[in-house]
Formats: structure tokens, C-alpha cells, sequence
């Protein structure tokens, strides 16, 4: 008999630079504890606390910013499995539910990668469209590329 699976709920920023529309740039980050793994800023939701209040306080911990306008939420939670090789390594879940947001970097927000002891982003870039794939970790890109695609869809990039 198979188990059901544990999911952590987590919010995740699809973060534009403060350059759109001008210019369609995505911000991703290397993860400080994972070689090679490039990523979209995302965190635990608190107890008691709603995806709008962890997308703010989990930006703030993680880029040292959140001066941010929200252009658009993914309208479902999505699942991911972690990779088999790191469950149970990190949390006691088989991965995680969560909420997407569409923000836009305000003109003038600074990114501080190091506003933590342990920082968990060592550096970050802005990408187009055709090399975010190339860059972000495998085991998101499917997640990605339909978030991405609906907010595209729905004329929000």
C-alpha cells in the first residue's frame, strides 16, 4: 500500500526586473548550499501567516528586498517532488505545494544577498525568456515553464 505524500506549503516569487516592460528579464539565484542549482526565491509559509504576508517576509529573508508590485498569482497550488536523493535531508517532506506570484522589482530596489548569517542565495542574475531554461535546476523547469506560460497567457509578460 502506498503512502500519501507530506508537502510543505511554500510560496515562490517569478520575479521581472524593474526594467519591465522594457525589457523581459527574470530573475533567478544560485543556491549557496547546492552546486549548480539556479532558482526563482521561494520559502515556507508560516503558521497563521497567508501566501501574500510569506511572498513579502520570505523576499525580504532571502534577496534582502521586497519593494515589489504583484502583476499576477498562479491560480492552483502546484506539488513538486524533492529529488529522491535529498528527501529527508533538508525537511520531513516528499516536497512542496506552492503558490506562484507574478512581481515586478520597483525602480530602485536593491538586492542584498547577504542580509542573513547564512545566506541562502551566493549570487543572482537577470535572464530572458530563452535562457532561463538553460540555467534553473532540472527538477523545477516543468513547474516553471507552466507557471511562466499562464502568466504569459494571460497577457501578464
Amino acid at each position: 500500500m502506498e503512502s500519501k505524500k507530506c508537502y510543505r506549503p511554500n510560496v515562490a516569487a517569478v520575479i521581472l526586473s524593474s526594467r519591465y516592460p522594457d525589457a523581459c528579464e527574470f530573475f533567478i539565484a544560485h543556491r549557496s548550499d547546492i552546486k549548480n542549482a539556479w532558482q526563482f526565491p521561494q520559502g515556507g509559509i508560516d503558521k497563521g501567516e497567508t501566501p501574500h504576508e510569506a511572498l513579502y517576509r520570505e523576499l525580504q529573508e532571502e534577496i534582502g528586498c521586497n519593494d515589489i508590485d504583484i502583476l499576477g498569482e498562479f491560480p492552483e497550488w502546484i506539488a513538486y517532488d524533492f529529488p529522491p536523493n535529498s528527501k529527508g535531508k533538508i525537511y520531513p517532506f516528499d516536497g512542496q505545494i506552492q503558490k506562484y506570484f507574478l512581481v515586478r522589482l520597483r525602480e530602485g530596489a536593491e538586492i542584498d544577498l547577504q542580509q542573513h548569517d547564512i545566506p541562502e542565495f551566493e549570487e543572482y542574475e537577470f535572464v530572458p525568456y530563452d535562457a532561463l531554461f538553460k540555467r534553473v535546476t532540472y527538477f523545477k523547469r516543468s513547474v516553471y515553464r507552466k507557471v511562466i506560460d499562464y502568466f504569459m497567457e494571460e497577457g501578464l509578460i
